[in-house]
């Protein structure tokens, strides 16, 4: 649901000079399907084990009763290609062209995510262009 609202945003993003990349921890067969599947104009890049991730601390390990769930539900093992049983934050960011992060949104709750027209507001007061 949020990349369909990501895609529905993304031509206030590209208007005011900023590109969209999603990173996902599946592999990439999988990240390939989400594409397809919500009709995504902008790339859905796979963080196979978690590097990106890593690097930027919005990593968490499932507790073994919480892994047990998602591979018994989903095989969240094979759906990202290692038994690491850890997962990003929901995190988004603006990085400008100096590799600067401009903006910054996590929380602990996968519930609660950017909302994308808040980010198109932060765009236009921080002329990209």
């Amino acid at each position: 649901m949020t990349l369909r609202q990501l895609q529905q945003e993304l031509p206030n993003f590209k208007a005011n000079g900023a590109n969209l990349i999603a990173l996902t921890p599946e592999i990439p067969d999988n990240s390939m399907s989400t594409l397809e599947k919500n009709n995504l104009k902008f790339e859905v890049l796979s963080d196979i084990g978690n590097k990106i991730a890593d690097d930027y601390g919005v990593t968490f390990q499932l507790t073994d009763e919480v892994a047990e769930i998602y591979n018994e539900s989903f095989d969240l093992n094979s759906y990202n290609g290692d038994t690491s049983n850890e997962l990003p934050l929901a995190a988004t960011y603006v990085i400008n062209e100096n590799g600067e992060i401009i903006y910054a949104f996590l929380d602990a709750d996968y519930r609660n995510r950017a909302e994308p027209s808040e980010i198109t507001e932060f765009l236009k007061s921080s002329n990209l262009n």
